[in-house]
């Protein structure tokens, strides 16, 4: 064998040596932990939903897709939806999803997630008209918010089965008025609050004229009784006057005369003003005219 005959039966050997290790290369992949994939075979999907690791796979034959399994969030815009009382209420949900089989997302919106958004979105809008048409507006804003959003959890899961999505949680953002809305109702709880301050400043009042008139009930009652015991005192204390001046009269007529007379002096000349007509000999003056 000459030389050139040896060169190329060497380069023969490392050529196929490499294309056995680019088949052997080629015939390996991997799934990153984020993701998942499909494995296709002339177009035709044989294998998915792979589990993150190393896979094997036929060169040339199959081919790899990759998809992001993480969680995915749906931003949708604000729309206006119709109670039951035909007025509008401006509602902003969103939701999370993932891909829960990759085969069906594949299938059903062609592994787009833009196309998955759209497909969920509708499915919360047609659910948030049919919940909004059944309530009114006080229920929608406050009273079934919860509700409304189990209802649409409830929904969306069950609809997002059939594309392979797995619907994790659904929220609504705001429930607002449009702005003549907004003014309507805020001018009917003005009216209704300020009824209900004149119902409490009215009962307020009838609390504070009955508080007035049991407390003037019980003034008359304490100054009655208060009367009626000084009167009592009163009573007994003259009785008490009147048996000691009898029993002192008894005891010294004279001395009660004169101490009466003084008394009646005491009284008669009490004002620099006072003015008695009487005659000289009146027994009024007798202690003046015979003190002894």
């Amino acid at each position: 064998m000459d030389l050139s005959t040896f060169a190329m039966h060497r380069y023969a050997i490392l050529s196929a040596f490499v294309s056995v290790i680019i088949m052997l290369v080629m015939s390996f992949f991997t799934v990153d932990e984020t993701q998942t994939a499909i494995r296709f075979q002339l177009g035709e999907i044989v294998e998915a939903n792979y589990e993150p690791g190393l896979h094997w796979k036929w060169p040339l034959i199959n081919n790899i897709q990759k998809f992001d399994r993480r969680l995915r969030t749906l931003d949708i815009e604000p729309e206006r939806f119709l109670t039951s009382e035909k007025k509008n209420v401006i509602v902003e949900p969103f939701a999370i999803w993932q891909i829960q089989d990759i085969r069906l997302f594949y299938i059903t919106v062609g592994g787009d997630s833009s196309q998955a958004n759209i497909r969920l979105e509708q499915i919360i809008k047609d659910g948030l008209r049919s919940e909004c048409s059944g309530r009114t507006l006080q229920e929608v804003v406050s009273g079934d918010r919860g509700q409304i959003m189990a209802n649409l959890s409830h929904l969306l899961k069950e609809q997002a089965s059939y594309l392979g999505i797995d619907a994790v949680d659904l929220r609504i953002k705001r429930i607002d008025l449009p702005a003549e809305v907004s003014s309507s109702v805020f001018n009917r709880m003005k009216v209704e609050q300020l009824r209900v301050a004149k119902d409490f400043r009215s009962r307020g009042a009838e609390a504070a004229e009955r508080i007035q008139a049991d407390a003037d009930r019980q003034s008359t009652v304490l100054l009655a009784e208060a009367y009626r015991d000084a009167e009592r005192q009163r009573g007994e204390g003259e009785a008490q006057a009147a048996d000691i001046y009898a029993r002192i009269y008894s005891k010294d007529q004279d001395f009660y005369s004169f101490y009466r007379s003084l008394n009646a002096y005491r009284q008669g000349f009490g004002g620099k003003d006072d003015l008695l007509i009487l005659q000289p000999d009146s027994r009024f003056f007798r202690y003046f005219n015979k003190p002894q």
